[in-house]
């Protein structure tokens, strides 16, 4: 997508807002999914949808600082998806990580993205560890937008390690709230206000449980590596028509 087309699409979106007198969603999350269907439909390895799956996120990025977005996360490994075949797995976990930080980290770099990991990195062998880490470090400064990368990432493990932190700081229980639970969940990472889900899917696969309580939702029947500005676009133009009540109306 070019750079003229993606500001038609930005004045498309600018304009929705501002017609429907709503808030640019400041978070978006999304769940990455139809790489092994697309792959499939296409008749070509598995392999070969999980590598298309990471030539999209470049441009989203783009679109996003356009609007002036700041932060993205994106649900790229669960803790359930272990479970899958070995090869794929390992592909995924040791080939296309490095594959695609060696791709893309330069230009999301220049382009002043923060690079945050969400989840664990700890099954991960220890050289593609290191460049992950070295990715975060590097970017740690940059103000554009924020890349939360969630992997081996699950939302029940995590409210679960969360309450251990809590427990370890030997804070009192009376002390104990929405908002203190927020601080050592979130590190200062707003919830977010839109879930996209590519693929045609309506579940959480257990992403975010705590974080998306009133977020909206907005389920795309592209697949993941088909999924461009133009569905991008689509979102958050639904997201502008929604009327957010956080249970007060």
């Amino acid at each position: 997508m070019g750079k003229e087309s993606d500001k038609s699409f930005e004045s498309i979106v600018l304009d929705s807002f501002e017609e429907n007198s709503s808030l640019m969603p400041s978070h978006i999350a999304i769940i990455m999914d139809g790489n092994r269907r697309w792959a499939a439909k296409k008749k070509i390895p598995v392999f070969s949808g999980h590598k298309a799956g990471t030539k999209n996120i470049e441009s989203i990025v783009k679109f996003m600082e356009l609007l002036d977005i700041k932060f993205l996360t994106l649900f790229t490994f669960s803790t359930e998806n272990w479970d899958r075949p070995e090869k794929e797995v390992n592909y995924i976990t040791k080939t296309l990580l490095s594959e695609s930080l060696a791709e893309n980290f330069s230009n999301l770099h220049k382009l002043g993205v923060k690079i945050l990991i969400k989840g664990s990195t700890k099954r991960l062998d220890n050289k593609t560890k290191e460049n992950i880490l070295e990715a975060v470090k590097k970017t740690e400064n940059n103000k554009s937008i924020n890349l939360i990368i969630a992997f081996d990432y699950g939302g029940r493990r995590e409210i679960i390690e969360t309450t251990k932190k809590i427990i370890d700081s030997k804070i009192n229980s009376e002390k104990i709230n929405e908002d203190l639970f927020n601080k050592f969940l979130n590190n200062g990472v707003p919830d977010p206000d839109l879930v996209i889900r590519t693929g045609g899917e309506y579940r959480l696969s257990n992403f975010l449980i705590w974080q998306t309580a009133y977020s909206e939702f907005f389920t795309s029947n592209a697949l993941w590596p088909d999924f461009d500005v133009l569905e991008f676009s689509k979102a958050l133009i639904e997201f502008s028509k929604r009327k957010r009540r956080f249970g007060v109306d």
